[in-house]
């Protein structure tokens, strides 16, 4: 069995929307059919609490990915999302992880690998919400990547973030001997302000055609709906939240990156 597809939501800067974006798409491919998994790769934790779950066997979380040298068993690290698929927990032991493993190839593969040994007994398509900054655990997120998707809000340190990291993005072609696809969505658009339209057209300029044309807009049933344990289908299906996520997911999957 192949691997499942991979997409790694990123950006350095935070508050951008990435863990709602993982979160919200993985809904999304889950109510059009396909089997999903949740990986929690920020030592913050903020996907693994938004399901209430928390693991305090480190053993049976992400860090698991790096510090075992066995292949990974989906009973050992994915807890079951009867409303998505599965979670890969986070653990506060993963901010630990450039400092007891390196930074050398050896654990910047670490992901890929642990990812394919469970799409070996069980393939899914792999949502990993990272870590708002670049070390080992975004790098070996971006070695184990089909797809990055990088959310930007709309203001201009956003965008500095996202500039960031096409630039590691870049300087990375020669290690992982290939381009990493990537795509940028606009997340927290207010058509009101006159600074969402001038990022966009910064966006447009600078990113072209792997710019998203779907916005995700300002939205309260995107912002309530993480507080209460859901996705925002689940909290409000007929609020222009879902209806913006429903189309990005529309959008990556004719685009084949869901």
């Amino acid at each position: 069995m192949g691997a499942g597809k991979r997409v790694v939501v990123f950006n350095s800067k935070g508050g951008v929307g990435k863990t709602t974006t993982t979160l919200n798409l993985g809904a999304a491919l889950q109510r059009a059919g396909g089997v999903v998994r949740l990986v929690d790769l920020d030592p913050q934790g903020h996907l693994t609490r938004i399901f209430g779950l928390e693991c305090k066997d480190v053993g049976r979380t992400a860090f698991a990915v790096y510090a075992s040298n066995a292949p990974l068993q989906a009973e050992q690290v994915e807890q079951a999302l009867p409303e998505i698929g599965s979670l890969v927990a986070s653990h506060g032991n993963l901010m630990k992880v450039d400092s007891l493993f390196g930074k050398g190839p050896t654990v910047l593969n670490k992901l890929r690998q642990g990812l394919d040994s469970l799409d070996a007994v069980g393939e899914r398509t792999s949502l990993v919400d990272c870590c708002p900054y670049i070390g080992v655990l975004s790098l070996s997120a971006i070695f184990a990547a089909e797809t990055v998707l990088i959310p930007v809000s709309t203001d201009y340190l956003s965008l500095q973030g996202a500039q960031q990291i096409t630039r590691a993005l870049k300087a990375l072609e020669p290690v992982v001997k290939r381009r990493v696809p990537r795509r940028y969505v606009l997340t927290r658009y207010d058509r009101r302000r006159k600074m969402s339209a001038d990022i966009q057209n910064r966006m447009r300029e600078e990113f072209g055609v792997e710019l998203c044309q779907t916005l995700i807009g300002e939205n309260v049933a995107v912002a309530m709906s993480p507080a209460l344990g859901k996705d925002v289908f689940a909290y409000q299906s007929d609020s222009n939240g879902a209806r913006d996520y429903q189309q990005l997911f529309e959008e990556l999957h004719a685009g084949g990156v869901l």
